[in-house]
Parts: C-alpha cells; sequence; structure tokens
C-alpha cells in the first residue's frame, strides 16, 4: 500500500485539486439561484482525486526507465526503486481510473463527461506511443486541460450547463496551470533536453518559455480582478481574504510547489498561493453550508 501511495504522488496534486474541485462547484451555486451543493461535490471531489492519482501513476510507469538514469527522480518513483512491479503499478493505476468513472457517475452526466476526458489525457499525455507531453504547445493544453480546466468543470456541471459569469474563473484557472506546466519545463530544462524531451521550452528556448510563464501568470491575475468585478467571490468573505495575506510571508519561502530551491520571485508565490486558496475557499464552503 505504501508504494502505490507513494506511486500515486498523492501530496502533489491534493493542494490544487481540493480548490479546483471546490470553486467548480461554489461558483454554480454562486450564480444559480435553484442550486444547492449536496454529496455529489463530494462524489467529484474523490473522483478527481483518484483521477489525478492515475495520471501521475501513468507518468511514472512511463518514466520509470529514464528515471533510473537520474538518481533524485529514481528514488521519487516507486517503480524506478524496485518498490513496486509494473504490472502491479498499472493494475493499482487501472483500478484508480475505474473507481473514478464509478463516481463520476454517480455525480452526473457532465461530471462523467468531464472525468473521462482528464483520464484520456491522463493516459496519452505520458504513454510512450503517443506522449503528448512531447509535444511542443500540444503537452502545454492538455496538461492544463488534464490538470485544471476540467477537474474545475467535472464540479461546475454538476450543477449547471452554462457557464454565464464563470468564464474569467475558468480562463483564470487555466493561465495559471499554464504558468505551472511552463515554470516547470523551464525547471527541468536540461534534464529534459539530455533525455529527448521535444516540449514547449525546447521548441520555444528558456528565455522565451521564461517570459510566456510571466505572461501566462499576469494574465491568470487580469482574469481574477474581472471575476471579482462580475461578482463572483461573495464579498462577505472579504474578511477571510485579508487574514490569509499574512500566509504569504510565513509559508514557503524560497521553495517552489514541488519543495525545490527557488529564486524566481513568482515560483517562490507557488506554495503561499495555493495555501491561501484553499483557505478561502474551504472558508466559503462553510459560509454556503451554513447560510444556503
Amino acid at each position: 500500500m505504501h508504494a502505490v501511495l507513494k506511486l500515486s504522488r498523492w501530496h502533489e496534486f491534493i493542494p490544487f485539486a481540493v480548490p479546483l474541485t471546490l470553486v467548480g462547484g461554489l461558483l454554480a451555486y454562486r450564480f444559480n439561484d435553484d442550486v444547492k451543493l449536496d454529496e455529489r461535490l463530494f462524489f467529484v471531489l474523490i473522483a478527481n482525486f483518484l483521477a489525478m492519482a492515475y495520471a501521475f501513476m501513468v507518468n511514472d510507469i512511463e518514466d520509470a526507465e529514464d528515471d533510473k538514469l537520474n538518481p533524485e527522480r529514481g528514488a521519487k518513483n516507486a517503480v524506478s526503486s524496485g518498490e513496486i512491479s509494473k504490472s502491479r503499478a498499472w493494475f493499482a493505476a487501472v483500478a484508480s481510473a475505474g473507481l473514478a468513472v464509478v463516481l463520476y457517475g454517480l455525480a452526473g452526466q457532465g461530471a462523467v463527461v468531464s472525468g473521462v476526458v482528464i483520464l484520456l489525457l491522463a493516459h496519452f499525455y505520458s504513454w510512450k506511443p503517443v506522449r503528448l507531453k512531447a509535444l511542443p504547445i500540444v503537452d502545454v493544453v492538455s496538461h492544463v486541460l488534464m490538470l485544471s480546466t476540467l477537474l474545475m468543470l467535472a464540479a461546475y456541471l454538476v450543477y449547471s450547463d452554462t457557464l454565464g459569469k464563470a468564464w474569467s474563473m475558468i480562463i483564470s484557472v487555466t493561465l495559471f496551470s499554464a504558468y505551472g506546466q511552463l515554470y516547470n519545463q523551464i525547471r527541468d530544462y536540461e534534464e529534459d533536453r539530455a533525455a529527448g524531451l521535444k516540449n514547449t521550452a525546447s521548441f520555444l528556448g528558456k528565455q522565451g518559455t521564461t517570459w510566456l510563464s510571466y505572461l501566462a501568470f499576469g494574465g491568470a491575475f487580469v482574469c481574477i480582478f474581472l471575476a471579482l468585478s462580475n461578482g463572483v467571490f461573495p464579498l462577505e468573505l472579504i474578511g477571510v481574504v485579508v487574514a490569509s495575506i499574512p500566509v504569504l510571508f510565513l509559508v514557503g519561502k524560497g521553495r517552489d510547489f514541488r519543495g525545490s530551491q527557488t529564486s524566481d520571485p513568482v515560483a517562490n508565490l507557488q506554495v503561499q498561493l495555493l495555501v491561501v486558496a484553499n483557505l478561502i475557499l474551504i472558508c466559503w464552503l462553510v459560509y454556503v453550508m451554513i447560510n444556503p
């Protein structure tokens, strides 16, 4: 069981899967008077966890041989380190995907469609006969859809089939995710080149990818301000936002989301922003439950 949990890399996806799922459900509630949040939001949350586990499992299974060449990566990969065989790893991955589909089905048609697309992207992103992550531009688009936009939509579409004013928040989430993927490619630039991976960073170069990542980050904040002007966020929770500001100065200084040391001023905010997002959205959910 320990090897399966390690293979899933659960600690890497829970910090972003929770807020993305919650914001999807909360946005649908915010803009639809007849919506009441119920157990289906929980079904989608667990399904999103399992879909992300599948994505990370397939990635480590397919990259196992390459990761053996890097001591640090090899130690983190349960297949590379010999803690679990490839056959058992595939069994665990497929079981996670199957259970995810069942839970998406319990949540509703919109969740099923989004969830199945997430799982397909998760598979083809790393599966070597296709390997979307080795195709410039396609790698970023598929990564963004799989790890952010569709996670949010899986919850949103349970309760509403029209985007309405939610579009600005959806674009913001998409751009934040694009920034994260581009940052990862910049950080792993030399190793990916050595492995022969032809991704977006190899196509644009390190400097070009850096500028594109900053553009995505800035665009995400512009869309957040547009979302606020559209009344996305309830003003009753402005106190939570103010109270969470100290987190920006107290958590994760000098390290990026994966715990790697960084001097990049934007990357230095990754952990803090995720903590703040989780705090705000959990408080928003509690507020909705108390004041339906």
